[in-house]
């Protein structure tokens, strides 16, 4: 029998010398040399608090290394994969963010929220909270849709005579959900991408599933939540909110409602013209053009100019700071996508990928639940709900050519779904929560992440239904 060092160490000298051809590795090797690499990218998060842009960069080194591919071969593998994702992208994640600035910055969040508050009674101010979270949910990342609504709970939870967990919950679940499983989040579009899924399918069958997963895990958990768990927000930040001012001028809540429903609108259309107009027609390559990814975040980000900057009573000066300022805090995220490009190249130009689709079909596990049980496995090891998304899609990319148009766009919610699930002390969001809400460690684990894990497993079990019927 031969060792598991002598399998994943004995290639990976030959190739670090570079002399040695294409080794030819068995499916048992390849296999070993992915649970090597996986493992190096969880010690290097986990134990090292090494980035995940450097652990996944290292991670797929290591898979290459161990079936013995030359080492220019890995670079190329990688590289490869690095410029092709963050190409299709990076650009979507960059025009997201500045559309999510220019809603932040313009007070147009502040509108909506003040809006939809003033025609709530206090009964259903937990149902307008995970309303308001999931409208501002969609074009921002959840650690800036959660900064922007944390004085919001505060402040809705202290005047409306609320608890805390009720309502701070009912927003929570709006916002973690979104971020799972609706593009243009980072994780949905890096899953579309690998898994080669139909954009505008996916965001529709995201908000079908979505829409349930937050009334449960939102506004119906909350209720007994908030009775076995009492949390009082720090008086610091009571103090701070009440005394902060919101921007005097803002725009009208139609147009900010519109900025961010814009590109949702144009991407389903374009999904709607390719199964209801025949091809070729006028209509549907206007609509093909206008619902491309790209084409709609772009036309979204030059309408807020307008409708919300110029709404707002913005400088160009002031527009233009809003758009660069959205960058810098997206780096790391384009770095972390174009590595787990690089990873899910290499899963597949080693040979990887191919063997994972074989045992999977021998298993005779549905794909849908095998990439939710990855992207748990990746999510609770690392913390980190992009690093899981990202992995877990890498590795059950070939089961997706077997799979037709819709269950492709159900894989990439259920690895979506799975990168949810149970958020703990490795998870940066935990922290966050944690602090804002003034809650200790094990409050935190019985509300927040008791809410993830039910978001998770709730989003899991619609999935499987729509695949059974669809």
């Amino acid at each position: 029998m031969i060792s598991v060092p002598t399998v994943v160490f004995q290639p990976l000298f030959s190739s670090l010398i570079a002399v040695a051809p294409q080794v030819h590795a068995a499916p048992s090797q390849l296999l070993i040399a992915l649970a090597v690499s996986v493992a190096v990218i969880v010690g290097l998060i986990t134990w090292l608090k090494l980035h995940p842009f450097l652990a996944l960069t290292l991670g797929s080194l290591t898979l290459s290394l161990g079936v013995g591919t030359p080492l220019q071969d890995s670079f190329n593998s990688f590289g490869s994969g690095f410029g092709s994702t963050a190409t299709s992208v990076g650009v979507l994640i960059a025009l997201g963010a500045m559309l999510g600035k220019l809603l932040a910055d313009s007070g147009g969040t502040d509108r909506i929220v003040q809006t939809i508050l003033s025609h709530t009674s206090p009964r259903w101010l937990p149902w307008a909270m995970a309303l308001i979270a999931f409208l501002i949910g969609i074009p921002l990342f959840f650690e800036v849709g959660l900064v922007l609504l944390i004085p919001v709970i505060i402040l809705v939870a202290r005047r409306g005579d609320q608890s805390l967990i009720r309502v701070g919950i009912s927003a929570l679940a709006g916002l973690s959900v979104l971020h799972g499983l609706v593009p243009p989040h980072p994780g949905p579009l890096i899953a579309i991408s690998a898994l080669h899924a139909n954009l505008g399918l996916t965001l529709a069958l995201g908000v079908l599933i979505a829409i349930p997963t937050v009334i449960i895990s939102g506004p119906l958990l909350s209720g007994p939540m908030s009775r076995w768990v009492h949390a009082e927000a720090p008086a610091g930040l009571v103090t701070e909110f009440e005394s902060s001012s919101h921007r005097e001028r803002q725009p009208s809540f139609v147009n900010a409602l519109t900025s961010i429903l814009l590109p949702v609108v144009l991407m389903l259309g374009k999904t709607v013209a390719d199964t209801g107009l025949a091809a070729g027609g006028q209509l549907r390559t206007a609509l093909d053009v206008l619902g491309s990814p790209m084409v709609a975040l772009l036309l979204a980000t030059l309408v807020s100019m307008v409708t919300l900057g110029r709404g707002a009573g913005m400088s160009r000066k002031e527009l233009s700071a809003a758009v660069g300022n959205s960058l810098p805090a997206i780096a790391g995220i384009l770095l972390i996508v174009g590595a787990g490009g690089g990873f899910k190249q290499t899963i597949v130009d080693t040979g990887v990928a191919q063997v994972i689709s074989q045992v999977a079909q021998q298993w005779s596990i549905s794909a849908l639940l095998f990439g939710w049980l990855l992207a748990v496995l990746i999510r609770l090891a690392t913390g980190s709900a992009t690093v899981a998304t990202i992995t877990a899609s890498g590795i059950v990319g070939p089961l997706a050519a077997t799979l037709d148009p819709t269950h492709t766009a159900l894989l990439v919610l259920a690895v979506g779904a799975g990168s949810l699930f149970f958020s703990h002390v490795n998870d940066a969001g935990f922290w966050l929560v944690k602090e804002y809400f003034g809650m200790s460690v094990g409050q935190t684990l019985r509300t927040w992440s008791v809410m993830e894990t039910v978001i998770s497993v709730v989003a899991l079990i619609l999935i499987l239904l729509l695949g059974a019927v669809l």
